[in-house]
Order: C-alpha cells, then structure tokens, then sequence
C-alpha cells in the first residue's frame, strides 16, 4: 500500500484567515498538529488564533509555526491534584507574613524567567525574543497575564497565561525556589474556580502536568469549550487571598 502523502502545509500572509484547527496534521504526520506557518505575532493575529485553539510554537531559525493539536492537555479546575506535600507547602505559604500571591506586577520579568528555564528533553526555547515581544504587547493590551509566587519581596516562581473572556490558556511557568510554579498555579486554579471558569489549556502533554490532574480531551471539544467561554467581559485578574479557601483544606485567611 502506498504511504498517504502529508498535505502541504499552509503559508499564511500578514491578515489571512487561519485554516480550520481541524485540518492541521494528524498523527501519523512528522509533527502532528501543525496548521500553517508565516503570519505575524501582532495582537490581533494572536487573539485571532487562540479564539480557534491555535496556538504558536517555533524555535530562533525557523517561520512562525502555528499548531492545533488532538488531543489537547488541559486542565478542569474541579480536578487538579492537590497532593499532600503541595498542601502543606501552601498551607504555610498562605499562612506566612512574607509570602504573597500576584497577578501582574511584574509580566516581563516572568515571562524571561520562563524564556530561561530549562526544559526537559528540549536543548533550546521557544520563547524566542519575538514571542517574548508579541506577549508583552498582549499584555499592555489587557490580554496576557502573569501568576507570581512573591517570598520576602523575591520573585520566586510564577507562570504566564492568556484570558479572553473565560476562557484561560496556560502557556510556560519557572521556579527558583522549590515548588513556587506549583503555587503559581494552584493560584491560578483557585481564581478559575472562585471566577466559573471551566478549563485551563495546557496544549502540551507533559508528565508534570499530568501529576497535577491534567489530561486529553478531543480538540473539537476544547475548541468548543473556548467558543462558549471565550465571549462576555474579561475576568476581573486580580488575586484575592479569600481565593485560596477554593482548595480543599487550604484555609484561606480570615
């Protein structure tokens, strides 16, 4: 039997429309999920792809590269695992005078924090200088947001994400202190829960994520998901320490 031969892929220009997620390749292809490559990273081009469940993902060389994978990690809030040794940790984070959960306070030094740890298997980044711009941009446009884990005035750990209405997409986290991402993202899930939302992208499979109760869902289900969620006005991103009491057995402050 002959071999399937892979469509060719997509070259976008600066304005085309993205082609449908559902035509990205499959399986069976040398990098499933791949939907097109070209465009720009501006603002509008960004928000434009993550409304359909596209998403870019390139290293320094290479054209921008946008992907739509199937199946997609994601994270239900309900379901995140809170593991005993993470429970205690942020038991005394929340406790503790000199720890302290942000949002936004310093967006540029996380996401270079982020461009900057190491990755498992990975040699290089892929938050190339040019992501780290465009993110920035859609930050200073009330789109990307940063999740901090502050320990005496330091800068600890945190994650950086997208909100368009409700619906949250995670995108790369750090640490310099053991667990501070951890937190970080207990954090986020905590302000999902309190603020209705009902998933949290994590577009890539990893183990660590699937520790902390993420999994696969089909894409049309995640695209579907986004549609209902990514409408209506933008969360209120800002932290509430009486947030934290939406984790089991984390007792917020009085």
């Amino acid at each position: 039997m002959t071999p399937r031969r892979q469509p060719p892929l997509p070259w976008l220009e600066p304005g085309d429309p993205f082609p449908d997620p559902s035509l990205a390749w499959g399986p069976a292809a040398p990098a499933p999920g791949l939907l097109a490559a070209g465009g720009t990273l501006d603002v509008d081009t960004l928000l434009r792809a993550y409304r359909h469940g596209i998403f870019p993902w390139f290293s320094e060389g290479q054209p921008i590269l946008w992907w739509s994978t199937d199946p997609r990690m994601v994270l239900f809030p309900g379901e995140f695992r809170l593991h005993r040794s993470l429970r205690k940790t942020l038991q005394r984070f929340v406790q503790a005078p000199g720890c302290e959960l942000r949002f936004d306070s310093d967006f540029p030094a996380v996401i270079r924090a982020c461009a900057g740890s190491p990755r498992e298997g990975q040699s290089g980044t892929w938050i190339v200088p040019a992501m780290v711009q465009a993110y920035e941009a859609l930050h200073h446009a009330g789109w990307a947001h940063s999740v901090e884990t502050w320990i005496d005035g330091e800068l600890a750990g945190g994650l950086y994400c997208l909100g368009i209405g409700r619906a949250v997409f995670g995108e790369s986290m750090f640490t310099r202190v053991p667990d501070a991402s951890k937190i970080a993202l207990a954090g986020l899930v905590a302000f999902c829960r309190a603020q209705g939302v009902e998933l949290i992208d994590c577009q890539q499979n990893t183990r660590h994520l699937a520790s902390l109760g993420a999994r696969e869902i089909d894409r049309a289900a995640f695209v579907a998901s986004v549609a209902r969620q990514g409408t209506g006005p933008a969360l209120p991103w800002r932290f509430d320490p009486v947030y934290w009491r939406q984790l089991p057995l984390v007792k917020g402050p009085e």
